[in-house]
């Protein structure tokens, strides 16, 4: 029960995302979605204090807004791999050609215990109108219990995983993505519950080191 803190601090930082569902790019207007993701842990969470990085990718239903033609779903995600087509030039004779590979968004990073923790990063958001937003976000969490502020961010900056890009091949080192829904400080905010995929992670025997993540965002 103790590593719910620290799981929903980074989680609901993705979800802050789904807050500027309910936002113009003039000013904030209340919005809400559901969200179910899974989130994973770099040490897991444990009752000893340590520093982290987690991965988390989910879905946002139910989006409810104010906001004419505000998209109802969409997914989100942070620090995971994701494709994208980008021109790949021939390193022998320095042709061109396009082709996908895959970029590695920012990885959000903590420190704490099941207990109390804090973390901070950036989220994406990718609605289902082909819409993007990006999010940067400080979360502090305390037993179950976590606060979360946001802000909408202009862009997200990528970095090549080297290993997707084909022999004979280089492609461009980063991949910015922009913001397309929401204005840029456009603030979020967020509550979740989890619970981890597997009865045996207690935090205390077994760290925490993947869980289930629902929860609802919202934004005034």
């Amino acid at each position: 029960m103790l590593s719910r803190a620290l799981l929903v601090a980074g989680l609901v930082s993705l979800l802050s995302v789904v807050a500027a569902g309910g936002s113009s790019a003039a000013s904030a207007t209340a919005g809400a979605c559901q969200l179910q993701g899974v989130a994973n842990l770099n040490p897991g969470l444990s009752s000893t204090s340590q520093p982290f990085a987690y991965s988390f990718s989910g879905s946002l239903t139910s989006c409810q807004s104010t906001v004419a033609g505000a998209p109802a779903s969409g997914t989100v995600s942070a620090g995971i791999q994701i494709p994208e087509t980008v021109t790949l030039t021939n390193t022998t004779t320095g042709t061109t050609t396009t082709g996908t590979v895959q970029y590695q968004e920012p990885t959000p990073t903590g420190s704490g215990t099941c207990g109390n923790s804090s973390t901070s990063g950036q989220s994406l958001s990718q609605w289902a109108d082909g819409t993007v937003t990006v999010v940067g976000y400080a979360t502090n969490g305390a037993a179950a219990a976590v606060a979360l502020q946001g802000t909408v961010q202009p862009a997200m900056t990528l970095t090549v995983v080297a290993s997707s890009v084909p022999a004979g091949f280089s492609a461009p080192a980063t991949f910015t993505i922009s913001t397309t829904r929401f204005a840029p400080n456009d603030a979020a905010a967020a509550a979740l519950t989890f619970s981890p995929t597997t009865q045996a992670q207690d935090c205390v025997t077994t760290p925490v080191t993947s869980a289930n993540i629902n929860g609802v965002v919202s934004i005034d």
